[in-house]
């Protein structure tokens, strides 16, 4: 499989020059505000963003809006993405749940976070809730799951009157982001 590298460039930019994402759906509550703000100003920036370039020239978010809110007079680091608009709105949909699918190993949750000290608060509080959750999940649940366990996927069929209809419509739904496959039966 060839996979492309998307970045175009980085960036330093003003984040209050970086223009919001008007599809972001992503909120962001007070207590993760607070948590981003302390663990920015005990370490700072150690990600980029990413966004991608308008017709105008400006840069558009797909990655990293609340650290922009959080510092909108610093210069941050930003990953120009040569994406579509199609492209930009694929990973600005998929990015964080992604990264949300991941599982967890309790035990070196445990010790990673029984190491890490911190002045802040807001921080501390985020740690105690994180390692209190890690010692409610019993060590037989620390094991990953079996790669055969069954995964729940819901389907349409659609019947087709020719190859041609069936070949538009498969290019419409994947241009709508389904993931489709052709069947004939």
């Amino acid at each position: 499989m060839q996979i492309r590298d998307r970045i175009r460039e980085f960036r330093r930019v003003k984040a209050n020059e970086l223009r919001p994402n008007p599809k972001n759906w992503r909120t962001h509550p007070p207590a993760q505000q607070a948590a981003l703000r302390a663990l920015l100003a005990e370490v700072g920036y150690a990600d980029a963003l990413l966004a991608h370039e308008l017709d105008d020239g400006s840069l558009e978010l797909i990655d990293g809006h609340l650290r922009a809110e959080l510092t909108p007079d610093c210069d941050v680091p930003v990953l120009v993405l040569d994406v579509t608009p199609e492209e930009s709105d694929k990973l600005l949909a998929l990015l964080d749940p992604l990264a949300g699918m991941a599982r967890t190993n309790h035990e070196r949750l445990s010790t990673l976070l029984g190491g890490i000290s911190t002045e802040s608060a807001g921080l501390q509080r985020t740690l105690d809730e994180m390692l209190e959750q890690a010692g409610r999940v019993a060590p037989d649940d620390w094991d990953e799951p079996e790669d055969d366990e069954p995964m729940t996927v819901f389907q349409v069929v659609a019947e087709c009157n020719s190859e041609e209809g069936q070949r538009a419509l498969f290019e419409r739904l994947r241009s709508e982001g389904y993931t489709c496959r052709l069947l004939s039966l």
